[in-house]
């Protein structure tokens, strides 16, 4: 066996929850990473504290299993559509890809996705057939779904054949067809992935070295990490080595330190060859889409399109009342600081400098990355201000056009006639829809993306939380017109203090309450909604006079519904774009952006007179 046939690298992909992080655990597991007493981790690759939480990937990581000989390089990928960008990049390091479809809910969006991206390049799949043990699960009406998938996405006649695995990846087993003897353990995935996955195309190992940066990492000790496949030649520390940048820019460097990624671990690496997955350091201004050549006269290697931004916020330093009693990292210069830094790891991320001292705008893919990002951003304790998602739009002879997004939902068939009367006040435009054996409902259709913020939490209210919804990117068209996603006002505070039972009790009259008693509020804060088309100021820290007659202790008997919690992702979808949400560590407010009443409404009345003007 040569040196760079022992390789073998892939990705895993997926849409969310179908089981592929559960997966690369059992490989972890077959792959020897853990001893036979040691505990295993669940979620082990889910590294960071919010993927955990959510139960999603959000950034691509690698690692490595040693199995008869072979060194298999696993990439886990993010399965949301607006983590696109980090499963685009990773193609370029892989050779093949394990795509894992649920048996009972089959391919979905970002399994379209991720997996028409996979084939573009020429790389060879692997289905497996997941959680074929799950209530209603239908793997022969799954199987044929992915054949139909592969005809649909012009799969070549070698992609087409793709071998079939069958399995749980929560129990641990897989086989190769669903008759014949019970299955034991993940040797049948192992065996086809060997068999299936080719080994890493023209890897020499005895060319010039050549290398696309298709990640970034930071070590504490050496800096920025380039992550990468190594096309051909090898690198070991101390070689001077050439950055070409895709503007034909280029820079001399020395590698400082080699990593290769064993089981959950990095671990420091003498050399690294061809067709081996490595990080190294020693170019401080090195960029995702950037080559690394031993020959300073070779070319660049190309790069994978990424999917354009489709969405826009702004985030701004708190000017609140509040500021700075709850985070450490309230200035402009530390938060752009930190956008920057964002920018540099991930691409599909751009930040840009607003036209207001201390507010910088990020564009994205998607509502929940920007949301992610903050969230990230909170538990380094710093304050923000955030704005409502704003979508991108684009002029096109002489007209305004905007993104559109195929949106595919599945809901049980009671509500399918509701699920299509939200896609319909938000302009979209029904495709198909079809109902399953299992009483469930399938519904496609073209939605414009401003037509998506908010879609999620309506879906889930309407269907008590049975419903799923994915959504990929489809194309700019014209302006679909207006589209109105929160049909209620809101109840603003009117002073500055802390809230009172006796006050809410009478506020809770007029709509649903933000806050509970105790809370600290002030004015220009949304502590409620309210039901009507106008917005209310009301007074939450009003207190009860107490007379001869009234006591105190009247307050204990005030019953209160429980407020409306909001995480950061359902805050920024549902305020106004006069509103904005104010994240700290430990508090998420929605506030008007001008706070004072008085200048609010004054504001207000001038915006009228120029409607008119």
């Amino acid at each position: 066996m040569s040196e760079s046939s022992q390789f073998r690298n892939l990705a895993i992909i997926a849409h969310v929850d179908h089981g592929k992080t559960s997966l690369v655990d059992q490989l972890l597991k077959a792959g020897g990473t853990y001893r036979d007493n040691q505990e295993v981790q669940e979620r082990a690759m889910d590294s960071m504290d919010l993927e955990r939480e959510k139960g999603i990937t959000i950034k691509a990581k690698n690692t490595s299993i040693v199995w008869n000989g072979y060194t298999i390089n696993i990439v886990d990928t993010p399965g949301h559509a607006d983590f696109g960008a980090e499963v685009e990049r990773v193609m370029k390091m892989v050779d093949g890809v394990i795509l894992v479809v649920d048996a009972y809910e089959g391919p979905q969006a970002q399994t379209r996705f991720v997996l028409r991206k996979a084939l573009q390049e020429g790389l060879l799949p692997i289905i497996v057939v997941n959680k074929i043990d799950r209530p209603f699960a239908d793997v022969p009406r799954v199987h044929d779904q992915v054949m139909e998938l592969l005809i649909e996405l012009e799969a070549t006649e070698e992609q087409f054949d793709a071998p079939f695995c069958y399995g749980s990846a929560r129990d641990g087993y897989f086989m190769n067809s669903m008759e014949g003897e019970p299955p034991v353990d993940c040797t049948p995935l192992l065996e086809q992935i060997v068999k299936r996955i080719p080994e890493p195309k023209n890897a020499d190992p005895e060319a010039d070295l050549v290398m696309l940066i298709s990640n970034i990492a930071w070590d504490d000790y050496v800096g920025r990490v380039a992550i990468g496949r190594i096309t051909s030649g090898r690198v070991q520390k101390g070689d001077t080595l050439y950055l070409l940048g895709q503007d034909g820019q280029k820079t001399q460097g020395k590698v400082t330190k080699l990593f290769e990624y064993s089981g959950l671990n990095t671990t420091d690496s003498a050399v690294g060859i061809a067709g081996n997955i490595i990080g190294l350091s020693g170019f401080e201004d090195v960029d995702i889409g950037q080559t690394l050549v031993q020959d300073p006269d070779a070319p660049a290697l190309p790069f994978v399109d990424i999917e354009p931004p489709t969405v826009q916020m702004e985030i701004s330093i708190n000017d609140g009342p509040f500021v700075g009693l709850d985070g450490k990292n309230v200035t402009s210069r530390v938060i752009r600081e930190r956008l920057m830094r964002e920018m540099r790891t991930n691409i599909s991320i751009k930040v840009e400098d607003g036209d207001l001292a201390g507010v910088f705008t990020v564009s994205a893919r998607g509502t929940m990355q920007i949301s992610v990002l903050v969230e990230q951003m909170r538990r380094e304790q710093f304050e923000l201000l955030v704005s409502r998602p704003k979508v991108i739009y684009k002029e096109v002879d002489g007209h305004r056009y905007e993104p559109y997004e195929t949106t595919f939902i599945e809901v049980p068939s009671e509500y399918a006639n509701g699920a299509v009367r939200i896609l319909g006040n938000r302009r979209g435009l029904l495709e198909s829809m079809d109902t399953t054996d299992s009483g469930r409902t399938l519904i496609q259709a073209v939605l414009p993306t401003r037509g998506l913020i908010g879609f999620e939490f309506e879906l889930v209210n309407l269907t008590s939380g049975h419903g799923i919804f994915s959504h990929m990117f489809k194309e700019y068209a014209p302006y679909a017109g207006e589209i109105v996603t929160r049909l209620y006002s809101t109840l603003i505070s009117l002073s500055s203090g802390v809230a009172r039972p006796y006050a809410l009790q009478a506020i809770e009259e007029r709509g649903s309450l933000f806050i509970a008693p105790g809370d600290e509020v002030y004015e220009g804060m949304l502590v409620g909604e309210n039901p009507k088309p106008l917005d209310i100021a009301v007074n939450p820290t009003k207190e009860k006079h107490l007379t001869n007659h009234r006591s105190a202790n009247k307050n204990d008997s005030i019953q209160l519904t429980p407020p409306r919690a909001f995480t950061i992702e359902r805050a920024i979808e549902y305020i106004e774009g006069d509103e904005l949400v104010e994240v700290t560590p430990h508090f998420i407010r929605m506030r008007k952006r001008i706070l004072d009443t008085v200048a609010r409404k004054r504001n207000t009345s001038r915006d009228k007179q120029a409607d008119k003007g």
